[in-house]
């Protein structure tokens, strides 16, 4: 006969934390946010962490390049979503890497003899003012001077006329050789007040660019995700089906970290495509994957699969119907908890610690700061991010309020069939949705909706007399709620200012 589990299936709402002494230590500018996305050794130090808790879903209507460029300057990460061809996909990640770096790879580059007009169109293509001019066009060769906005009026010069009458010429450009330091460099900007330093090699060869302005955008997110070589973290979402032709593609775009996405991942596919990877890649990516809801589903992905880290949650989100489709899934607080237990019993067992992602369930900012006490490392999200201008979808005006379109990766608008095919033989279609389609309203950017909520979280964990994630879940004391305690933590008998209405 069936196992019935005879805990009741519980969700975030249903619990409030209960506070600890707050030491005058416990201070919001003294709280630390930083979470491990690998796994490591106990004493080791991981291969790669978030500077804040959050991640966005791996979704059409969510994860495009803007949101994770966004996130990555304030420490997040945003899984760009699979559910598209390769090529664009690998696009929108190199976009990410390239976005902002140290040392920047030269990509709008012209000739002398190239006429004004073909500097301009580089320019409007690639966003960049800044043109570098080099003997035959390339973003390598050997450097003859610099062409900026302020050195045309594209209205009124000719623009018939050679860039080398517009330019400045090597000999009027201060520059720095090759093997200079990222520091030294932006002191030379700073020193000089210039807005760009061309970086050569002796033979007088353009290696790179570095600009003042991305210096400024550094000091300006102090928490920045970014890579060795200064430029923004990039993770992506994958799927069970096409990874040994998307992955290495990815890979070559300069990807960071991986997501295998699928609704449930507890299952011999996932287990495939993860070790594929390490022994191709080794630890050169970070590969997580899910989704679970139990401690069995935990041991397998991390034992058997050998993840970086583990996702839990299934059918908790906003649009997931998964739950009434196909009768599977858990109550999100209920899973979170239960794989929670395994992953510190699997690490008293082992020393590896694998972090966990709660993924979904997430109905307010008092949600996520439950889960992050029960243990969660970070938690993913998909309506929350959907909500504000970074999103991918295109704003919409309905009845006069403005909302972005949203929908679950398993609708037929996504039209991601594959990721719920199981392995098995399909004809293209999907039989049945496991997502809707709706709206959101906007809620502002990504800033603007995370300086709140971070907010929110730094100030409860001063009220656990927490100073980092770790302390807060050790520290954290949980108490289930009754429904009528519920409504006691709301407003009651008073006439809020935004219900009352007077008569004019």
């Amino acid at each position: 006969m069936a196992t019935i589990l005879n805990d009741v299936s519980r969700t975030f709402s249903e619990f409030l934390l209960v506070p600890r002494l707050t030491q005058k230590k416990h201070i919001p500018d003294n709280v630390s946010l930083k979470a491990p996305i690998t796994r490591f050794k106990k004493g080791e130090t991981p291969r790669l962490s978030l500077n804040i808790p959050f991640s966005a879903a791996s979704m059409q209507s969510v994860s495009g390049e803007s949101m994770a460029i966004a996130l990555a300057k304030r420490g997040a990460a945003a899984f760009v979503f699979c559910s598209q061809s390769i090529e664009a996909q690998a696009e929108m990640i190199r976009n990410v890497k390239n976005y902002k770096a140290g040392f920047v790879q030269s990509d709008s580059n012209v000739t002398p003899s190239s006429p004004l007009a073909h500097a301009i169109e580089i320019s409007k293509k690639t966003g960049h003012s800044t043109v570098a001019v080099t003997e035959d066009g390339t973003p390598n060769g050997r450097f003859l001077g610099i062409l900026t906005d302020k050195d045309y009026w594209p209205k009124e010069d000719n623009l018939a006329i050679p860039v080398s009458e517009y330019m400045t010429p090597l000999e009027k450009v201060f520059f720095a050789e090759s093997g200079i330091t990222l520091h030294d460099a932006n002191e030379l900007l700073r020193k000089y007040r210039k807005d760009c330093l061309p970086v050569l090699t002796k033979d007088g060869l353009l290696e790179s660019l570095v600009f003042r302005k991305d210096f400024i955008a550094h000091t300006q997110h102090p928490l920045e995700l970014i890579d060795d070589e200064k430029r923004l973290i990039a993770a992506a979402g994958i799927n069970t089906h096409d990874y040994h032709d998307r992955v290495p593609a990815l890979v070559d775009a300069g990807v960071d970290v991986f997501t295998i996405d699928s609704s449930d991942g507890f299952s011999e596919y996932q287990a495939e495509c993860a070790l594929w990877i390490r022994e191709r890649y080794g630890d050169e990516v970070v590969i997580g994957g899910g989704n679970v809801v139990s401690a069995e589903g935990f041991r397998y992905l991390a034992e058997t699969a050998q993840l970086d880290f583990v996702k839990v949650g299934i059918g908790g989100g906003s649009i997931c119907i998964t739950r009434e489709q196909k009768g599977i899934g858990r109550g999100q607080a209920s899973a979170l908890m239960d794989v929670v237990a395994e992953r510190d019993k699997y690490f008293e067992e082992t020393g590896i610690y694998v972090p966990i992602c709660s993924d979904g369930g997430l109905s307010n900012d008092t949600q996520i700061i439950v889960a992050l006490a029960m243990g969660a490392d970070f938690v993913m999200m998909g309506r929350y991010f959907a909500m504000t201008d970074e999103s991918p979808t295109p704003k919409t005006s309905i009845r006069g309020q403005m909302y972005k379109p949203y929908w679950g990766e398993g609708s037929n608008r996504a039209r991601n069939w594959q990721r719920y095919s199981e392995g098995g033989a399909s004809d293209g279609k999907m039989k049945f949705e496991e997502g809707v389609d709706a709206y959101v309203p906007i809620a502002g950017s990504v800033n603007d909706v995370l300086d709140v909520t971070l907010a929110k979280v730094t100030a409860t964990m001063c009220n656990m007399g927490s100073l980092d994630l770790r302390e807060f879940n050790e520290k954290a004391i949980l108490t289930r709620i009754s429904e009528q305690s519920f409504v006691e933590g709301g407003t009651s008998n008073v006439v809020t200012f935004e219900n009352h209405k007077e008569d004019r």
